[in-house]
């Protein structure tokens, strides 16, 4: 019996003693992260598979693991298809596949701590068409039968210096009493780590690759707080920092507080915040608000502060980033590197700034058919050699206090075929369109997709991903509420201030995958005889691509003339930061086409 065979047996006993017919298996954790802690990854434990999105269920006799178009070749390489079944989201769903799968009068469990009151409704009503019913559990089950699963960390949290957040603690504070007091309500709770991390200016480690701490707050109609979090997390600094105006509990405790406010009006974000919370709310009579966090839309418009500080890390990134594809270009070609060792010497060229806190996400350093799966993570068991012949992707970012980088290079080893080199062209020429988009305020992200999807749809071609996510200052690499999707979302108004990725591509399965992706700053446009407010887009990422890949004659005069004035900003911003043969790499790799 294989590990992970083992472990689905030892669930479905566990299940068994519980008197549940079946359980629902998110990956997630009590603060609806995307990025969670070790102590978190029940569905990683439970399946084996390491992507950062989906969920599973077990019942008796079948089980089901639900993935997105980023992970359809992945799932299939790491979960074994003889226990699970792939499921594709949004085709199908957690809750419509229960409604089809559970037995006539089943219990399906779920814990309260890892789902939002709208999947509880959504999923109690699909069982009850088979008269199953959906329980709540007080104890994971997972966690009954993991026995080495990691604690919480304990990291202590530590201040955001205002210098980077550019706004104080008690200004943000006062805001969302100002907020409160708007809607007639006497608190909100944030359970959203960033938001929590946002509004305190503190950061934390206990998340891999997301500066945050595990801790809840409530911010209260008089800009006092509360502020729960495990004592061994907290300083003598970070509670002079705090001040006398925020009260710090026991993490513990937060679930009794819940229960106190009879007859108050309280605020809670139905997307962000779990089903649990509510409940309780609930229970101790409270008169519940269902709003988005506060925190959400003010920490996605950056000001001055984190726009500067932005700036001032994608230029040392990119310079770092721009001395690994010299360094790349070298060594490459002789055959001697693997996608694990040229994702170390990235690590190490960013490690020499002096400035990098940690990644933003696991590096993807794909070679040929690995590039095909958009999320792919590298392991010692998955590691290619870099060899000539095929295209390799990379896709990273660095976590630093002034901001944090997100961008992706697809390079040529070798000579690209004419198909890889006219397929990167159709991606370079959407990236370009949506780069050089203006656009009425007002506009959503989702109407801004298919710019840079037209050329692939023209061809008959498409990428299974959204086309762009927001990125925090010094916080989560994937930021709401903003982001360029026709699926998924994509509703929320794009604003001067937010940043977001533009990252369109292609995957060929079992071959290779494209990616082009930098951040972009929303900015105002002052258009002669404009008869509205207009936004575009400032590039804020710099790093020469990849010339040896890109057909000529598919672009555009325009095209062109953006990606040679692109090329003349790397030059002019990573330019002074290089020496040597690595400056007159960058010198070619940026000469006008």
């Amino acid at each position: 019996m294989s590990t992970y065979e083992a472990r689905l047996a030892a669930l479905r006993e566990q299940l068994k003693k519980d008197r549940l017919d079946g359980f629902v298996v998110p990956l997630t954790d009590e603060h609806m992260s995307e990025y969670v802690g070790a102590y978190a990854q029940r569905l990683a434990w439970l399946t084996g598979f390491q992507g950062s999105a989906g969920s599973a269920v077990v019942l008796p006799e079948a089980a089901a693991i639900f993935v997105d178009g980023r992970y359809t070749l992945q799932v299939r390489e790491q979960v074994d298809g003889n226990l699970w079944q792939y499921q594709s989201v949004p085709q199908t769903s957690v809750a419509s596949w229960l409604g089809e799968h559970a037995a006539d009068g089943g219990r399906i469990g779920y814990d309260p701590w890892l789902h939002t009151s709208a999947w509880v409704k959504q999923a109690t009503s699909a069982l009850a068409e088979k008269g199953a019913t959906l329980v709540a559990v007080n104890t994971n089950p997972i966690d009954a039968v993991w026995p080495d699963r990691p604690e919480p960390s304990k990291a202590r949290l530590v201040r955001h210096d205002e210098v980077y957040a550019g706004r104080s603690a008690r200004d943000k504070r006062q805001d969302m009493a100002d907020w409160l007091m708007a809607r007639k309500a006497d608190a909100v709770v944030l359970s959203a780590l960033d938001s929590i991390a946002w509004t305190f200016n503190i950061r934390g480690a206990d998340v891999e690759r997301t500066p945050v701490a595990l801790a809840y707050a409530i911010v209260h109609a008089d800009a006092t707080a509360d502020l729960y979090v495990a004592p061994e997390k907290i300083s003598d600094d970070v509670i002079q920092h705090l001040g006398n105006a925020v009260r710090v509990h026991d993490r513990a405790g937060f679930a009794d507080t819940l229960a106190s406010f009879v007859d108050k009006t309280v605020a809670v974000d139905p997307e962000r915040a779990v089903a649990a919370i509510f409940d309780l709310l609930d229970k101790g009579g409270a008169k519940i608000l269902s709003q988005r966090d506060p925190a959400v839309l003010a920490k996605a418009v950056k000001n001055d502060a984190e726009v500067d500080g932005h700036r001032a890390a994608q230029a040392r990134d990119g310079a770092a980033l721009s001395r690994y594809l010299h360094w790349l270009s070298v060594e490459a070609p002789k055959g001697v590197l693997t996608e694990l060792s040229a994702a170390a010497k990235l690590h190490g060229f960013r490690e020499e700034t002096g400035k990098l806190k940690d990644l933003s996400f696991d590096t993807i350093s794909a070679f040929g058919p690995n590039g095909a799966s958009p999320h792919y993570r590298v392991d010692e068991a998955s590691s290619l050699p870099i060899k000539s012949g095929s295209l390799y992707l990379v896709d990273s970012g660095g976590q630093y206090l002034d901001g944090t980088t997100d961008v992706t290079r697809t390079i040529a080893v070798g000579t690209p075929s004419d198909e890889m080199r006219t397929r990167f062209t159709l991606v370079l020429k959407g990236h370009i369109a949506l780069a050089r988009a203006v656009f009425p305020a007002g506009t959503r992200g989702g109407q801004l997709d298919v710019l840079a999807r037209q050329y692939l749809w023209a061809q008959g071609f498409d990428y299974a991903h959204g086309t762009g996510h927001g990125v925090g200052s010094f916080l989560s690499v994937h930021e709401g509420p903003q982001r360029i999707a026709t699926f998924g979302g994509g509703d929320e108004p794009l604003r001067a201030g937010m940043i977001l990725s533009n990252e369109p591509g292609y995957y060929k399965a079992g071959e290779y995958g494209i990616r082009i992706e930098n951040l972009v700053l929303v900015e105002e446009r002052e258009i002669a005889g404009a008869e509205q407010k207009m936004l575009g887009f400032e590039t804020l990422t710099f790093a020469p691509i990849d010339r040896n890949v890109i057909d000529l004659a598919l672009l555009t005069a325009e095209e062109r003339d953006w990606l040679n004035s692109y090329h003349a900003k790397v030059l002019e911003v990573v330019g002074p930061q290089l020496k040597g043969d690595a400056k007159t790499w960058l010198e070619s790799a940026c000469a006008p086409l």
